[in-house]
Order: C-alpha cells, then structure tokens, then sequence
C-alpha cells in the first residue's frame, strides 16, 4: 500500500490531475440506505453504543481541514467554507512553488474569516517530488519566510510551523540525514520564531521510523511542539498508531504532544460520508488536536468536499455541515471492531439534545444510546435519523433527506435504533425531548422497528418553520413543512430575506427568486404529507437569513 500511495503522491505533487480517475472508481453511484423494520435485528458486529452521559471533550470540529483545500482568494467561496467550520487548513508558504495554487498569504483572508487556523508548510517552498531541496537556498528562504509570517495580518491564526513533509518518500540522502535537517532547521526556526509550535517529522501513512527519529530529537532538544503524520490508507489502523507513537513519548520520558494528522482518507475514500465517519470518529475518541482532510485531486474543494474547484458540495459535503452543528461537549462512543460501523456524537450545552454522526455500515445495523437518563429530555424522546446519499466524489448533493420520525420511550436511559444502512452513506440521529404524542418502544423482536408518529397540528393546511445555521456572511437553512388535520398533495413556502441576502442554492424543493420574497415549492418525491407529518427541504445563502415565521400553502 505504502508503495501504492507513493506513486499517487508524485503524481499530485505534479497538480494532481492524474488521480482523480483512481478516486472516481466504482464507489460511485450507490444505493440509497433507508430506516426500515430489518429482516433481522442488527448484530453486535453493526451495532454502535453511544454513552450520552459520558463526556468526552468540548466539541472543536477537529478533523474539519484540509490540506490545500483553499485554491484562492475566491475558490472555494467564503460561504462554503464557512458551513463546515474548518478547523485548519495546511497550506504552501508564501511564494511557494510546489502547486500552482494555494499560497498561505493569498488564502489567508478567507481562512481567518472562516475562523480557521492555518499550517505553513515551509517545504512546499518547493518545486518537485521529491523537492528540489538545496542547503544554499533552504537556510535564506527559512529566515525569509518566518520574518514574513511573523508581520503578516494573519500571524496569530497561524498554528504552527510544518517543517518538511513526507520525509520518507522525498528526502534524498545526497542531502545528509534527515536526523541533522531536522536538527538544525529547527533551532533555525526557533531562533527566529521563540513561541509559535513546530510540527512534524509529518511521515506519510508510516510511522515505522517514528523512535529513530524521536530519540534523535530528544538527544538534540528539538522535539516537535505537535507530532505529525498521516493516515492515508484506512481508517482502522490510526487508534494502534497513536497508542505507538504515545508508547514511545512514554519510553523516551517525552512529555505527551499534541497530535496533527496532517492529512487523512485514502483516494478511494475522499467525497464518500460513510467511510469518512469512520476518521472523524476516531480523531474525536482518541483526542487528536487538528485532522486534515488529504489531497489527492484538486485544491481549493476543502479536501474534496466538493465536485470540484469552484464546483458545488457532494454528499460528504453535508456530513461535514452535521459535524460543524455540533455543539456542547463530544460524548463517548463505542464502535465493535476498528472496522465497519462506528460514529460520533455530541450533547449542547443545555443537555437537552443528543446529535450522534454513523456510518461505513452495510446492511442491518443499529446505534444504541444510553444515558438518556441523565439528560434533560423528559420520559419520551424523539428520534430523527436523516441520511445523505453518497453519489461519488464528483456527483453533487442537493443535501440531506429525513427518512424517519419517530417517537421512542426509552427503557433504563436506553433507547436502539435499527437503520439499513449503505456503505458509502453516513446518518445523523438527532435525539430530543418528546411531544408528548403517541410513543414508540426499543424493537423487542427481530422483525420490530419504530413507527413513525406525530401530532399534528390543528386546522388543516400546513405550518412551516426555518432553523439558521447562521455565520458572518452567510448561512444554511433547514425548513420543515407540517401537514395539518389532512394530508398535503403539495405544498409551497414563502420567507422574506433581509436586504443584501440572496439564496445561492435549494435542495428537497424548487426556489422561485433568489432575493427578497423568495417561495419555495416541494418536489416531486415530496409533495405527499400525511395529516400530521412533515418533510424537510433546505438552502443556502448569502448575507443574514430570514428571521420571520415563513409562510405555507397546501396544494
């Protein structure tokens, strides 16, 4: 694999363009995953436990970077940045030459607007793979850019220094060892730059190398302020690395470092939600600092979240928007094996909801949750599980569907959740307090699932209602319709947007107008509303969203 990976690499590091086919490959059009009454219950093998009660860390949106997923002052826009609060971003220095794009003083402005931090990773100075490394220009260029990077605007968003990427596949021993590089590029940097982290040795998807170069920092007192690296083949594998790598600080008497995965997913698997839980899920459980999505195709996509540079989000895309909603503190999960099914999960502050991300399942599988008990959710809850449908990295998403409403009494704090799942798909369950309506017990027999249920509003027609996700420039709306006392055949909903606002893209609905009165009119799949029941759409937008109660007409 490793050799594998290598020989991508060379070719991203010459723009990329030769992978995107290896990235495109059948993982494409898959079916769609739907909560059903499976044929037979879920297996412990499929199964997830989330412990709600059980805190494991403020939520920080850790693994929402990328590594040039900023192309450019404009590409990707601020507003589809901004949706999936990045959390870091790895970028070439200034006047770097390693890619044609994403300079870290060009990108910079959209990166600190979007609250992200952002890695200067000094040896894409560069041009090459391996780099056209030369002592005689390395040593000017280092004093160069950290004196640039210490008066620019940005300098405090700057998280650290990256000093040399992938060493075991790019340096080249007529250079001397990389022990004495590092050695002395790091006082180099320390000398100029006496507070900001350094980070490495960032070796690809293999740490094989990881104690010779540990003793060798500690011999010389340069040990990275962040350990680095990346996860490049499978997800399964970054829980024995980190408990190597932390065996070793231990063995050294290495005070324990943070931890960056300077970039993470395989090719196969970037643009497809489900695989990518299985990342996300273990950098949250194993307390990683910053994960990186990779890039393997083009910059400027936020690690190919999107169809292309400039291009419109796919189905991962909307995985990492769930992930961004999170709030409150990450609580603890519990997956079968390092591989196949697994999810994270978070409760807010007020303790009165649990938002819980699953995935890489196929087939029947559940997520149970305990610990309900100690939450302020009341004795029934309800449960919406809602699915984006991976279509491959290229194909884009108008975003996510509901598939299930359903209200659950749970028995001692716990509740189980049985949904058929697709690999490639990822599933967000959101858990809150019940209506009070008709309720719904755990499946007690194989083939029982929940039903859904409601309560419905009085009078007939339909109520609509809209929750922002609202950021400095822009934001995404999630609008629910309500059927009344009879079911709706078709419906459309009208909000008035504030002036300057605009609506760039709907999905689960057709927009009419984009600025000021804008309606919204359902879609052929989900006109049909049952009395009582409801469907979901939502949009984007520029500027501040709408603040009043939007309008409904049935059909």
């Amino acid at each position: 694999m490793i050799r594998t990976f290598s020989a991508l690499k060379q070719r991203r590091g010459r723009r990329a363009a030769a992978v995107a086919s290896v990235s495109a490959l059948a993982l494409g059009l898959v079916s769609a995953g739907f909560v059903l009454s499976p044929a037979a219950a879920a297996a412990a093998s499929n199964t997830l436990v989330v412990n709600a009660g059980q805190t494991l860390r403020p939520v920080t949106h850790v693994a929402t970077g990328s590594l040039y997923g900023l192309a450019n002052a404009t590409q990707p826009t601020l507003a589809l940045a901004q949706a999936i609060k990045p959390n870091t971003f790895v970028q070439m220095p200034a006047g770097g030459k390693q890619q044609p794009t994403g300079d870290i003083s060009v990108v910079a402005p959209t990166a600190v607007s979007a609250g992200a931090k952002l890695v200067n990773r000094l040896s894409d100075y560069y041009a090459g793979w391996p780099y056209q490394f030369s002592w005689n220009t390395w040593t000017p260029f280092i004093t160069s850019q950290i004196n640039t990077m210490k008066s620019s605007s940005y300098y405090n968003s700057i998280s650290a220094y990256e000093l040399w990427n992938e060493s075991d596949n790019t340096w080249k021993s007529a250079n001397g060892t990389y022990e004495n590089f590092w050695t002395t590029t790091f006082r180099q940097v320390r000398s100029l730059d006496a507070t900001k982290p350094i980070q490495g040795p960032s070796f690809s998807d293999n740490i094989s190398d990881m104690e010779n170069f540990l003793r060798n920092a500690v011999a010389t007192n340069t040990v990275p302020d962040v350990l680095a690296w990346h996860e490049l083949s499978s997800s399964s594998k970054i829980a024995s690395d980190v408990a190597k790598v932390q065996a070793l600080e231990d063995q050294l008497g290495i005070s324990r470092r943070p931890i960056a995965i300077e970039e993470y997913a395989a090719p196969s698997e970037v643009g497809l939600p489900g695989p990518l839980v299985g990342y996300i899920s273990k950098f949250e459980r194993l307390g990683i600092r910053d994960a990186e999505l990779a890039f393997w195709n083009q910059s400027g996509t936020l690690g190919d979240l999107l169809t292309a540079r400039g291009g419109s989000p796919n189905a991962a895309y909307w995985l990492y928007t769930w992930y961004a909603a999170m709030s409150g503190n990450m609580v603890v999960t519990n997956p079968p094996a390092q591989t196949g099914i697994d999810g994270f999960a978070a409760v807010p502050a007020a303790r009165n909801e649990v938002s819980i991300m699953t995935g890489n399942c196929n087939g029947s599988c559940a997520v149970t949750v305990n610990g309900l008990n100690a939450l302020s959710l009341g004795g029934t809850v309800n449960v919406k599980v809602e699915q984006t449908t991976s279509q491959g990295r290229t194909v884009a998403s108008a975003g996510p569907t509901t598939i299930a409403n359903s209200t659950y009494t749970p028995s001692g704090g716990s509740i189980s959740v049985p949904i058929t799942m697709a690999a490639n798909n990822a599933y967000r369950i959101t858990i809150t307090p019940g209506s009070g309506g008709p309720t719904t017990s755990p499946p007690t027999s194989p083939t029982t699932g929940p039903t859904t249920s409601s309560t419905p509003p009085s009078g007939s027609g339909c109520s609509a209602s809209v929750t922002l996700n609202q950021w400095n420039g822009g934001f995404v709306a999630t609008a629910r319709v309500t059927a009344g006392s009879a079911p709706l055949t078709g419906w459309t909903t009208g909000v008035t947007l504030p002036s300057g606002a605009a609506v760039t893209s709907t999905w689960n609905a057709t927009a009419s107008g984009s600025a000021g009165a804008v309606s919204f009119t359902n879609v052929g799949y989900n006109g049909t509303v049952p009395a009582g029941g409801y469907t979901e759409f939502g949009f984007q937008g520029t500027g501040t969203g709408p603040s009043g109660t939007p309008t409904c007409t049935a059909r």
